[in-house]
């Protein structure tokens, strides 16, 4: 934190103001991201499907001006490679989660923390997880596109599998 202060030219009292750990740094200013994900969200009409609104306010929170995508991959390829950076980020996706099953709860009239908006919530976490790690291994793809076309094959992967209310055993 010492040498990224003195980069800054600031002192390290003031760059822990801003971040509380060099971990930190990396995500910048991830609030706003899911600050921007929720007021998405609480603009969609009632009437939208919950994953028609889920994948447009994702996508659309996850979109980036061109002079800010080289940076953007070079922290995610640091998220999504570096050890220390990973643990860390389960503190960032499980706010993420939160918002995403809020939604869904909010929704479908229960809790958050029920199975159902728990389990769309890391569902699209894995989705966006590998949209993300596919746009950063393929410098020529676009993230916009990255990002609708994974959530076009989750909805795609749902709506072809009827919804069962039971559970089914396995024949001995």
């Amino acid at each position: 934190m010492e040498d990224i202060a003195d980069a800054l030219g600031i002192g390290r009292r003031t760059l822990f103001r801003y971040f509380p750990s060099k971990n930190d740094i990396v995500w910048g200013d991830f609030e706003l991201v899911l600050d921007r994900l929720g007021r998405l969200l609480d603009a969609t009409p009632r009437d939208v499907p919950i994953m028609r609104a889920l994948a447009d306010a994702i996508v659309e929170s996850n979109r980036y001006p061109p002079d800010q995508l080289a940076g953007l991959r070079i922290r995610m390829t640091l998220i999504t490679t570096v050890p220390a950076l990973q643990a860390h980020s389960m503190l960032r996706y499980r706010a993420w989660r939160q918002v995403v099953a809020e939604f869904v709860a909010n929704r479908r009239g229960e809790s958050a923390d029920d199975l159902v908006p728990q389990t769309i919530a890391y569902a699209l976490l894995g989705t966006s997880t590998a949209a993300f790690a596919h746009w950063v291994d393929n410098p020529d793809e676009d993230l916009d596109a990255s990002l609708a076309q994974a959530y076009g094959i989750l909805r795609a992967s749902v709506a072809a599998e009827p919804e069962s209310s039971t559970s089914r055993r396995r024949p001995k």
